[in-house]
């Protein structure tokens, strides 16, 4: 018989609608998984089974509202929910209880979910890698307990490819969403900057930071974005913005991703390009390559349009962005005392961010709103802009420098450089696990202003190539 963990969400959330499953059966059945395995993945910093089981016997008896009807997911160790620990991966934080839920989890709730925790993430969701120093372990990868999930929500990504969780929301600043999609196998989608009226970016300094969804399947990433687009009561995003999500949305993406079974014949670009070179020297590994070119041929082979397009230099690009992720640290609540108890990289972006000189500060967001201009019009003539994922496999715990702030930041550029100049420029894209090797690896897809929907049904179509979501990390029996 098929384990419930072995569904999809969404058939997770069929059974749940017609009254074949409540949300108590499903809940439980979850948290004797995390149960098992958490003290192993440490995909969680917080399991809140009580306020779980009593939020999902209310919706049984209630009714389950909204598009996921009862369904279980983790709150990232960022979001504030009120009555639960929120630490925010920092042994500073770690006694913080905050008494206001943050709107993205009232609109979750609102359709419906059933929240089991707080799902692990690095120190304020700087890093890209998920190794903080709060009691309990580091994140462990399900593919190889002896490498991380990559971050900032690398505890969600571990609990949806151990089987912990059917989905979980995420938010991506620098690619912290794609990036632990494509270090434990799963999909992971950062929406255009405005889509998600309650992690839009456009309240983040240059606009860098949106919620989205990671999942097994394509479908249920569009699910959990449904979920997240906080509407009104005719079915309409409940706000509208006038940025790179200037586009009206489906009223619902599932149903948009149903109704066509095959993308149209799409102009497709490719290329390996970073702004991060030549500051940084960035190398391709051997897997990267075979994935991003098993990817292409793929792509090619469902008869799009393919062709090399490499975006003009950007030199500007290297000392504005450091400017600007430092300038975000500046404003951290740490006061002198507690900046000597946080980490190397926590301390050197904060401290080195609160000594910039309000003028370069300045230049940096007019550099980088200059950069999303020109990305813009050159990406314009295509309907999807194919990259690597990742240049390295998932790295081995303590392969960041733990001591040297800026060398660690440079690591990072040098594991993912392909991921934050998207979160400058607005645009969406999704990280889509193509690689089976015995580690997985991803292809980064690039979409047009406000189009997810393109990049939903071109993942669906590699999705049914690939059959990704039949593959099991060796961590997901570690629950059984």
């Amino acid at each position: 018989m098929t384990e419930l963990h072995e569904l999809t969400a969404s058939e997770q959330v069929r059974l749940l609608a017609v009254g074949e499953l409540t949300s108590t059966e499903l809940a439980e059945h979850y948290l004797g998984r995390i149960e098992r395995a958490n003290p192993t993945l440490r995909a969680f910093t917080t399991v809140d089974a009580e306020h779980a089981r009593q939020r999902a016997a209310e919706l049984d008896e209630a009714g389950r509202p909204g598009v996921l009807h009862g369904l279980p997911l983790g709150d990232k160790d960022l979001t504030n929910r009120a009555g639960v620990p929120t630490s925010y991966g920092s042994r500073s934080m770690a006694d913080f209880v905050p008494e206001v839920s943050d709107p993205l989890v009232e609109t979750l709730d609102a359709h419906g979910a059933v929240s089991l925790g707080k799902t692990n993430t690095p120190e304020f969701g700087f890093p890209c890698y998920c190794e903080n120093e709060l009691p309990g372990g580091v994140a462990r990868n399900p593919w190889d307990l002896g490498r991380g999930p990559g971050g900032s929500s690398g505890g969600a990504a571990v609990a949806v490819s151990a089987g912990l969780l059917p989905l979980a929301p995420g938010s991506d600043g620098g690619g912290s969403i794609r990036i632990p999609a494509a270090a434990t196998g799963l999909v992971g989608l950062k929406p255009s900057r405005g889509r998600v009226p309650d992690g839009s970016g456009l309240d983040a300094l240059a606009g860098l930071g949106v919620a989205g969804p990671l999942a097994r399947t394509v479908e249920d990433a569009a699910l959990l974005l449904d979920a997240m687009i906080a509407r009104d009561a005719e079915g309409r995003p409940a706000n509208r913005f006038t940025t790179a999500a200037a586009s009206e949305p489906p009223r619902s993406y599932v149903e948009a991703l149903r109704k066509v079974d095959r993308s149209p014949r799409l102009r497709v670009a490719w290329n390996t390009w970073t702004p991060w070179e030549p500051s940084y020297d960035i190398e391709l590994a051997a897997e990267a390559i075979e994935a991003f070119e098993t990817g292409l041929e793929a792509v090619r082979a469902l008869g799009h349009e393919v062709a090399e397009f490499t975006p003009p230099a950007a030199p500007e690009y290297f000392d504005a962005f450091r400017a600007v992720w430092r300038g975000g640290a500046a404003g951290l609540p740490l006061d002198d005392a507690q900046l000597d108890g946080v980490e190397a990289l926590t301390a050197w972006l904060v401290r080195s961010g609160r000594e910039l000189p309000i003028q370069e500060l300045s230049r940096a967001l007019s550099a980088l709103s200059a950069f999303e201009r020109r990305m813009v019009a050159a990406y314009e003539p295509f309907d999807v802009v194919l990259t690597p994922a990742m240049a390295m496999l998932p790295r081995p715990l303590g392969w960041f420098d733990p001591h040297d702030g800026e060398r660690n930041f440079m690591q990072q550029c040098q594991y993912t450089p392909f991921t934050s100049y998207v979160n400058v420029v607005g645009l969406p894209a999704m990280s889509l696990p193509v690689f089976q090797g015995a580690l997985p690896m991803g292809i980064h897809a690039i979409g047009r202003p406000g189009d997810e929907l393109t990049l939903l049904r071109l993942a669906r179509d590699l999705e049914r190539e690939f059959a990704w979501h039949e593959r099991r990390a060796p961590g997901w029996t570690i629950a059984d």
